[in-house]
């Protein structure tokens, strides 16, 4: 197994610092970008193997003559050691309903950890299998012991929890992200609601993924809802958009 790791990324490059991908005689997972840059990893990677060479690096500039035209330049470094462990942020997701059941699908490639919350036995058995699931009859608690960096998301069946979910997030400022479905009257109704007890409402997101179209099946809330969070997320985190998808 050869790890195959961004040291430094100069100009217009599909990867940042840091990505990594592991290349195998038969397998490859991760990316540093793909293109031919990667071919070119991958190729050497498994020369290694064939070699038994334990380190190596790649100087590689992205111009014309290998085919990708990005124009920056990146270092790679291709040794024997293991990968490292993503500490990806947590997405609680609240409410286990049409939307929560797509929101938490469409997140699961992300790089975010989705946990499905729900105190309906029934709903939660509705979600695809591969979608973390938590059984509560007290999902208040989850917030307060969420972690830094964490992401709440509210859509339960129940405006009145609704409510006092959001009025829990907004009492943990460490909290990345606090959103909640609804509308521009149930925005209203929550600051109303959230003033009341002396919180400030402007944390929160209310309506979530909004703005990019009226279209409300679950499926389209999720996908907007999901691009939102994680351009939340990616803001402040080393995880950065690709400036060349080659």
């Amino acid at each position: 197994m050869i790890r195959v790791r961004v040291i430094s990324a100069r100009g217009s490059t599909p990867r940042e610092a840091g990505a990594e991908m592991i290349v195998t005689a038969d397998r490859v997972s991760g990316t540093i970008g793909g293109g031919q840059m990667e071919y070119m990893a991958i190729d050497r990677a498994r020369q290694m193997l064939r070699r038994a060479e334990d380190r190596v690096q790649m100087d590689i500039p992205l111009g014309p003559e290998i085919g990708q035209c990005c124009g920056g330049r990146v270092l790679l470094e291709l040794d024997r050691g293991t990968p490292k462990a993503e500490d990806l942020p947590d997405a609680l997701i609240f409410g286990a309903g049409h939307v929560g059941r797509a929101l938490a699908r469409a997140l699961l490639p992300l790089p975010v950890k989705p946990l499905l919350i729900d105190s309906r036995a029934d709903e939660l058995a509705l979600a695809d299998p591969a979608i973390p699931a938590h059984l509560t009859p007290l999902p208040e608690s989850l917030i307060r012991s969420a972690r830094p960096g964490s992401a709440v998301i509210i859509l339960t069946h129940d405006h009145a929890l609704d409510f006092l979910l959001a009025a829990e997030a907004l009492q943990h400022p460490h909290l990345s992200y606090i959103g909640m479905i609804g509308s521009a009257t149930k925005r209203a109704q929550f600051t109303r609601f959230a003033r009341q007890r002396q919180l400030d409402p402007s944390q929160l997101i209310c309506p979530i993924g909004a703005g990019f179209s009226p279209d409300k099946r679950p499926a389209v809330i999720a996908a907007f809802t999901a691009a939102e969070l994680t351009a939340r997320l990616t803001a402040t985190s080393f995880v950065k958009k690709y400036p060349c998808n080659s």
